[in-house]
């Protein structure tokens, strides 16, 4: 009977019964040893004596006879061997001989037989690793496949989400353009309004300064007037000074002001010019037109010096003077000439 071993299935099984054979040809070969020793012993055993009586005659005393010679030793028969027996032990001889070769024949069959049956049982063994095997390599494929069939869903899956998030990010952003579409548009709506209400206030002011300034010329020019006829009674007639005088850098004209009012404008103007160029025969005149306050109104170029460049950094430098100084009586002229000159 054979044993599966389920460790090890390409392995040889173990057979049973190998003791008993060993022991039964050990003891066919203790048989055997005896058998030949004891016939070897048989044919070489010493044979027995025979025994034999002389009979002889007994000598005459009265005739002396010659002393007869002493016998020849005779030597010992050849042991006579019994053939039976001889027949008896070859003839056992020959069967221990074919029972040993028929132990022999039947060990070589049943050897044979085993390793037949080893190797039908290694050929199962390994046609059932091959099955098995197979069937390992069906599973895995099997495995495979649905871990591909699970990640292609999973892909989709993903793909899918990720659809759905950048539809929703892209959503999402629509709103918020929408939303800064609109909070653009209200803040553009705010910022026209704000303008057009800055607009409205700065024509406003500029309508009031303007009736404001209009007023002041009508009451300069009455003034002025009155100042006229009243020195034509007088003196019937007089040099303006004040503000018509020039100087370096700055002058002014205009209303009636006091000495010194031409030095504070040229003061207040001149640190505002800003000309790097020739400097010998330029002179500009600018209109300037004042609040009582002092806040600019406009300037204007009166009289070109023929230099653009100047003309534009002497009004500059005018618009930068804002606002005007005041006269010692606390106003500014509502209007008045400046001529401006270059630093040498």
């Amino acid at each position: 009977m054979i044993r599966k071993n389920s460790e090890y299935p390409l392995q040889p099984p173990r057979e049973r019964g190998t003791g008993r054979a060993f022991a039964f040809a050990l003891v066919m070969h203790a048989l055997l040893g005896f058998f030949l020793y004891h016939g070897i012993q048989w044919q070489n055993s010493t044979p027995e004596g025979a025994e034999a009586e002389l009979w002889t005659e007994v000598p005459d005393t009265a005739i002396p006879r010659p002393v007869p010679p002493p016998p020849v030793p005779v030597a010992p028969a050849p042991p006579v061997r019994d053939e039976q027996a001889d027949i008896a032990l070859q003839e056992k001889k020959r069967q221990q001989q074919e029972a040993a070769r028929q132990a022999q024949l039947a060990e070589q069959q049943r050897q044979q037989k085993l390793q037949a049956q080893q190797e039908a049982e290694a050929r199962r063994q390994q046609q059932l690793a091959a099955e098995q095997a197979a069937q390992l390599a069906a599973q895995k494929a099997a495995a495979a496949k649905q871990k591909q069939l699970q990640q292609q869903q999973q892909q989709q899956e993903a793909s899918k989400l990720k659809q759905q998030q950048l539809a929703e990010q892209q959503k999402q952003q629509q709103l918020k353009e929408q939303q800064q579409e609109q909070q653009q548009k209200q803040a553009e709506a705010e910022a026209q309004k704000k303008a057009d209400a800055q607009k409205a206030a700065k024509a406003k002011a500029q309508a009031d300064a303007a009736a404001q300034a209009k007023k002041l010329d009508a009451e300069r020019r009455a003034r002025l007037a009155q100042m006229q006829g009243l020195a034509a009674a007088g003196t019937g007639s007089t040099t303006s000074d004040g503000l018509g005088k020039s100087g370096t850098g700055s002058g002014s004209g205009g209303t009636a002001t006091s000495p010194g009012y031409s030095d504070k404008v040229r003061r207040a103007v001149r640190p505002n010019i800003t000309w790097g160029g020739e400097t010998s025969g330029l002179e500009t005149v600018v209109s300037v037109r004042c609040s009582p306050t002092g806040t600019l109104l406009g300037a204007s170029i009166s009289r070109s010096s023929g230099n653009a460049a100047w003309d534009d950094a002497a009004l500059r430098a005018v618009q930068r003077t804002d606002p005007m100084p005041q006269d010692i009586n606390g106003k500014t002229p509502t209007s008045f000439l400046i001529t401006l000159r270059p630093a040498s």
